[in-house]
C-alpha cells in the first residue's frame, strides 16, 4: 500500500510509524521537486485552479493505484480539487490530525506543541 505525499512538510517519525501501522503503508511517494515547489506556492492571483491542478492529477494517476492513500494538506482550493480527484479515482485521500498541548517554559512563555494523533480520511 502506498501513501502519496501532497503537502508542504516532511512526515514526522510519529506520522511514518502511524501510517505504517494504521494504514499499512509500505511505500511513501513524495512529489517531484518541481511539483513540490508549485504545491507550496499556489498563486493567490489565479481566478481558477483548473489548469494549475493538472500536473498534480497526472502525478497521482502515474503514481497511485486503486486503494492507495494520498495525504493532501495545503492550499484549501487546490486540496479540495485534489481530494475530489482522488475520490473519483478510487483512492483514499487523508489528512493528518493533531492535538495541541500548551506548555509554559521556565521563563513563563507559553508554547504550543502539536502532536500527531492520526490520519483521517476526507
Amino acid at each position: 500500500m502506498k501513501l502519496l505525499l501532497l503537502f508542504s512538510h516532511s512526515l514526522t517519525n510519529e506520522q511514518i510509524k502511524d501510517a505504517k501501522n494504521s494504514l499499512k503503508i509500505t511505500e511513501f511517494i513524495s512529489l517531484p521537486q518541481d511539483l513540490q515547489g508549485r504545491f507550496s506556492q499556489v498563486p493567490a492571483e489565479l481566478e481558477s485552479l483548473d489548469e494549475f491542478a493538472k500536473p498534480f492529477y497526472e502525478f497521482i494517476k502515474a503514481s497511485a493505484t486503486k486503494g492507495d492513500f494520498v495525504l493532501v494538506q495545503g492550499d484549501f482550493g487546490l486540496s479540495y480539487k485534489l481530494v475530489e480527484f482522488c475520490k473519483r479515482a478510487n483512492l483514499k485521500p487523508v489528512y493528518a490530525t493533531t492535538k495541541r498541548d500548551v506548555v509554559i517554559d521556565e521563563d513563563g512563555v507559553k508554547k504550543s506543541i502539536f502532536k500527531h494523533v492520526k490520519f483521517r480520511e476526507y
